[in-house]
């Protein structure tokens, strides 16, 4: 079964671009386009990985960040996204749990390496690797 990550940013064409890179690499993707839908959706179906953008309508990140990590059993890697510059606010993710932080603006390629950092997807077994050839010895 694939690795879950959960996007929640009500910013629909970010979320787009994301769901896109993450999908072609394997990901199973779901979406939540505020707080409250976030957190609904991440307790029917148990993510891997949340990526929650800081300010939102309903329930900031801060709250979902909050909310997913009291969890005791099954809290999930989380990561958040913001536009905002300010170290205060990267330090309160911190000390919340905050998994990994991204600025706005992000390239595809530091969102896919953060993700697969924490949530790496297993080798499936029609990849194996090929055995390395034996160095030819000189005479």
């Amino acid at each position: 079964m694939p690795k879950t990550v959960l996007l929640v940013d009500d910013d629909a064409e970010i979320v787009q671009g994301m769901r896109v890179v993450l999908e072609s690499r394997g990901y199973r993707v779901l979406t939540a386009g505020d707080g409250n839908a976030g957190l609904a959706l991440a307790e029917k179906e148990q993510p891997d990985l949340v990526i929650v953008d800081m300010m939102m309508p309903k329930k900031s990140g801060f709250i979902v960040l909050e909310k997913l990590k009291s969890r005791k059993e099954n809290a999930p890697r989380v990561v958040m996204i913001t536009a905002n510059e300010g170290s205060r606010h990267r330090a309160y993710a911190e000390l919340l749990g905050v998994d990994d932080y991204i600025r706005k603006p992000f390239g595809m390629d530091q969102l896919l390496d953060t993700v697969q950092r924490l949530c790496p997807l297993e080798e499936s077994s029609s990849k194996q690797e090929k055995p390395q050839e034996k160095p030819k010895r000189s005479r």
